[in-house]
């Protein structure tokens, strides 16, 4: 049986606050909290029907707590308005960044990302182009959030997630000799431009773009041409649909 004290701590963890507090995240749906169990996170609850446990013939290693309840109380735990079978609580993990991890493959660094979902889609995007590192300036999103969680599709366990100052590694990159790019409305046309098969693929804000801060410690400048007839075309692409079409050009190119 799931106690209220258990459905109202699983709730709580839609806040920032709560999960920083307790270093724990949400997972929701049977095929996330599988990868989350496949995974080398740490499981600190996991919550089931019986079908579920059954169905996959888990073994009670598999979390640090495991409690078997009926559709209804899972119904009354979750934050989604269709819940499945399951629901985990992991542990964050603790992961460190340095630059010379960085200088033979290619990353991608997010500035002012502020969508969830975008930012859940771009975790995917890295995970299918076999990014290793995702960097985030320090007021982008953050990863741990449920949506974003959906979003990723199980990505979350595969991809890095580094919260830094984004400003202060640009600059060690550049000194290291590591190339910076970042994509502008007037960059240059990214299938014609040189790529390397390492360096750093800046992606910015929603709404305004990478900041001038880091827009300055950009060393080429990229754009994604429109192909549209006339001038009816949109303006420019999501953040996200960007981010898939840079990392496929660079993949394509470099490998």
């Amino acid at each position: 049986m799931l106690s209220k004290n258990k459905i109202k701590f699983i709730q709580s963890l839609n806040r920032k606050k709560t999960r920083e507090k307790e270093g724990v995240f949400l997972v929701e749906g049977n095929k996330l909290v599988l990868e989350a169990i496949a995974s080398p996170f740490r499981v600190r609850l996991l919550i089931g029907t019986a079908e579920f446990f059954e169905s996959h013939q888990l073994s009670s290693n598999v979390a640090d707590e495991l409690i078997e309840c009926t559709s209804d109380e899972i119904r009354r735990a979750s934050l989604q308005q269709a819940p499945q079978q399951a629901i985990a609580v992991v542990e964050m993990p603790s992961f460190q960044l340095k630059l010379n991890q960085l200088n033979k493959e290619f990353s991608l660094a997010l500035d002012f990302i502020q969508d969830p979902g975008n930012l859940g889609t771009i975790i995917r995007i890295a995970d299918w182009f076999g990014i290793r590192n995702l960097i985030c300036s320090t007021n982008t999103a953050d990863c741990f959030n449920p949506k974003v969680i959906q979003s990723s599709m199980g990505a979350i366990f595969r991809v890095q997630v580094h919260y830094l100052d984004l400003e202060k590694l640009l600059n060690e990159a550049k000194q290291s000799q590591l190339p910076v790019y970042g994509t502008f409305l007037e960059g240059e046309n990214i299938y014609t431009s040189k790529l390397t098969s390492h360096g750093i693929l800046i992606l910015g804000n929603e709404g305004n773009g990478i900041s001038p801060e880091v827009e300055k410690l950009v060393q080429q400048k990229l754009h994604i041409p429109s192909f549209a007839l006339g001038t009816e075309g949109s303006e420019s692409l999501n953040v996200a649909s960007a981010a898939s079409i840079c990392c496929s050009e660079f993949k394509r190119r470099t490998c």
